[in-house]
Order: C-alpha cells, then structure tokens, then sequence
C-alpha cells in the first residue's frame, strides 16, 4: 500500500462521520484491518484515544449506529468525485 492510500485511510478512519464500511468499499479493508493498521501506524497514545473515540457516542463508525436518513458517505457540499480512492487530495 502506498503512502498517499495510507494517510487517506487514516484519515477516513479518524473521521466521525465516515462509516468503516466506506473503507471496506473504497480500499477493501476490514473493521478489523482498520483497527491493526491504526495500532500499527499510530502512537500507542493515539491509537487508544482512537479507540476510545470509535466506541464513544459520538462516533458514526458503524452503519448500525448512524441514523437511516443518512444514506451516503461524503458531505453534500463535497464535490462529485467518482470511483476516486484519494477523494480529497
């Protein structure tokens, strides 16, 4: 995996509002690929605050967790980027 992808799923992954089945579709990573990726590139300090904020309620992380009027996975006022793994760069 390159750097560019990298930095962008961990990025992706640190957002609240981007669901861990974005990930899976854009880079065909698991839940569980994400979590050993952040503990793996990230500081034992961050990757725990992570963690902590993942399962808090505050994130949308999972798609069970996020209410069903949102059916999309980028803010409405992003522009249109189709089948673009690097979607803000």
């Amino acid at each position: 995996m390159d750097a560019r992808s990298l930095d962008r799923i961990i990025e992706m992954a640190w957002e609240d509002r981007t669901p861990f089945e974005a990930i899976k579709i854009q880079f065909d990573l698991s839940e569980s690929d994400v979590i050993k990726l952040m503990r793996k590139e990230l500081k034992l300090s961050s990757f725990k605050l992570w963690r902590k904020r993942v399962h808090s309620g505050v994130s949308k992380k999972h798609a069970q967790k996020r209410s069903a009027s949102i059916s999309r996975f980028k803010c409405s006022r992003q522009r249109n980027i189709s089948n673009n793994k690097i979607s803000k760069r």
